[in-house]
């Protein structure tokens, strides 16, 4: 039997539960005794396997490598790469779909790959375990944790089959080679761990009403909205629908979710968002949070995790992507430095409304916010713009104000909004409800509040509305792929000019570049040798 990186990553179970997240019910002591031997034997035990699984899925993210989000929104057309003139061109790479920019990157992904798979063969684990496990007759529980766990995994291969699309398929915790699946079957198995998780998880088993203890758990609200992305994206990419959901059921599930009264838009978008409604105070050097509307919002349908805890013994659950949104070596209160990432287009500002008050709330204007001392020498592809919306904060005295042990790379605790309320509202609304001009309406009355003017509901508005409510949070660059590869390419295509170390540069994307990758990433040379060449790479990226 061959052992391999992207299946054989996470192999001993103590790994399942000594890492930390950041909600309450992700606190676990550690449990240096338990073997797999002596464990999943009763519902406890199964619960404490299944934070183990919302872990794997936070370190997807948090063990710093290449992340889902950055990439969806470095490859969008709203950003360009950025970093500093100093660092490698893996972002540019990304950015124009084309490795030459960077020709020795031949493993962008690798931390990507493994991570994703770490926290698959978690949930494999626990799923092959459940049988095994004592329910005394209490299938509910036995349901919610089945359902939560095949949400996890349901995540997690959409993202994979989104990033790379040839991935394999694993099902069952396994150290064989196993070769790429057709995405088709990768899609099957979402929609149907979907399913199982919409119809079996209790309603009341996480309301929002407790979300200050519950706040990240899988819902049956979060496995419909999920479920519709889903039928959206391959139905758009792939112009088909047979992967086991209809675009009646789609929107079923999404009406289910704005009938149950569990969600709400939030007042004032700016409130979403740490770095958009947080008040410097320099006399005393706090921050006013007050107009921050919390990480369990009403409006979040489902959220990704994170804590200020982690630290260099070990402890791997803080938002390690956030710190590359901030300002290049720059704090200015609220907004804290980093490494100057997914700098935002021109184009994209301008093109925003300037009576939307989502411009302000989602985009750092440098100049218009008198924001001096930005050295312009360390900046790469500077516009003037950059992201508002996850930039990390600090405080006026320009020390972070997250807590843990105040590390700028590590103690970031912004949570990553998955599914907002909003997007149920639009998807619904693209999918044909009768309620579509009202559900349309709502989001762009809060986005415009008294210059709010009336606006025929079309695919075409929607997907317009969707480029400027979800700016910056992970959903552009899919919802531009699932207009087909033509019309993404002419979508993505651009050139615009920027500042380079403070010299002009000019970043072009071009339709071919793109339409040779297909719009799918680079599979790690690692992995590639790894399975002894049974893993191909994606077109585009040799």
């Amino acid at each position: 039997m061959k052992k391999t990186s992207y299946i054989y990553h996470s192999m001993l179970f103590g790994s399942l539960i000594l890492g930390s997240c950041s909600s309450s019910f992700l606190d676990v002591e550690p449990m240096t005794s338990v073997l797999e031997s002596n464990f999943y034997k009763t519902v406890a035990d199964a619960d404490m396997a299944l934070v183990g699984c919302y872990d794997g899925y936070q370190r997807t993210t948090s063990n710093g490598s290449q992340s889902f989000y950055l990439t969806a929104e470095v490859a969008a057309d709203n950003c360009f790469g950025g970093t500093g003139t100093t660092d490698g061109r893996a972002f540019q790479a990304i950015d124009r779909f084309d490795i030459a920019q960077s020709q020795s990157d031949n493993n962008i992904f690798d931390g990507t790959w493994s991570d994703y798979y770490a926290g698959i063969f978690r949930c494999n684990t626990l799923l092959g375990k459940l049988d095994g496990t004592d329910f005394s007759g209490n299938t509910t529980a036995r349901a919610r944790i089945e359902g939560e766990t095949k949400f996890l995994r349901a995540t997690m291969y959409f993202d994979l089959v989104r990033l790379f699309e040839n991935i394999p398929l694993l099902t069952s915790p396994t150290n064989e080679n196993i070769p790429q699946s057709d995405p088709k079957a990768i899609y099957q198995l979402i929609v149907s761990d979907l399913k199982f998780a919409a119809a079996n998880i209790p309603a009341t088993a996480y309301p929002k009403s407790a979300a200050a203890t519950n706040d990240g758990r899988a819902t049956p609200f979060a496995a419909k909205a999920l479920l519709a992305r889903v039928y959206l994206f391959y139905a758009g990419y792939y112009g088909s629908e047979d992967i086991g959901v209809s675009k009646t059921e789609a929107l079923a599930g999404l009406e289910e979710v704005i009938s149950s009264g569990q969600f709400a838009l939030v007042a004032d978008f700016k409130n979403l968002w740490p770095a958009a409604s947080y008040i410097p105070n320099a006399s005393n050097n706090t921050l006013d949070i007050s107009k921050y509307a919390g990480k369990g919002n009403a409006e979040v349908v489902f959220a990704q995790k994170f804590n200020n805890t982690s630290n260099y013994n070990g402890y791997v659950d803080g938002n390690r992507w956030v710190v590359f949104l901030g300002l290049r070596g720059k704090n200015w209160s609220p907004y804290g430095q980093g490494w100057g990432a997914c700098t935002v287009s021109k184009k994209f500002f301008n093109e925003f409304d300037n009576k939307d008050t989502r411009k302000t709330a989602s985009i750092i204007d440098i100049d218009g916010e008198n924001i001096t001392g930005f050295d312009l020498k360390d900046q790469r592809e500077y516009t003037g713009y950059t992201i508002k919306k996850y930039a990390p904060t600090a405080l006026p005295d320009g020390t972070t104000n997250t807590g843990g042990d105040k590390d700028m790379q590590l103690s970031q605790d912004q949570d990553y909004f998955v599914i907002r309320y909003a997007d149920v509202l639009l998807m619904a609304a693209e999918l044909g409800s009768a309620n579509a001009q009202k559900y349309f309406d709502e989001v762009r009355k809060r986005a415009y509040k008294t210059n709010f003017v009336p606006l025929a509901v079309s695919k075409n508005n929607i997907l317009k509305e969707r480029k400027f409510e979800f700016a910056f949070e992970g959903i552009r660059y899919w919802d531009v792929l699932r207009q087909g590869l033509n019309n993404a390419a002419a979508t993505l295509e651009t050139t615009e000019d920027v500042l380079s170390g403070s010299v002009p540069e000019k970043v072009t994307v071009t339709k071919e570049r793109f339409l040779t990758t297909k719009g799918f990433m680079q599979i790690p040379n690692k992995q590639i040798t790894l399975s002894n060449g049974v893993l191909k790479q994606n077109a585009g990226w040799n």
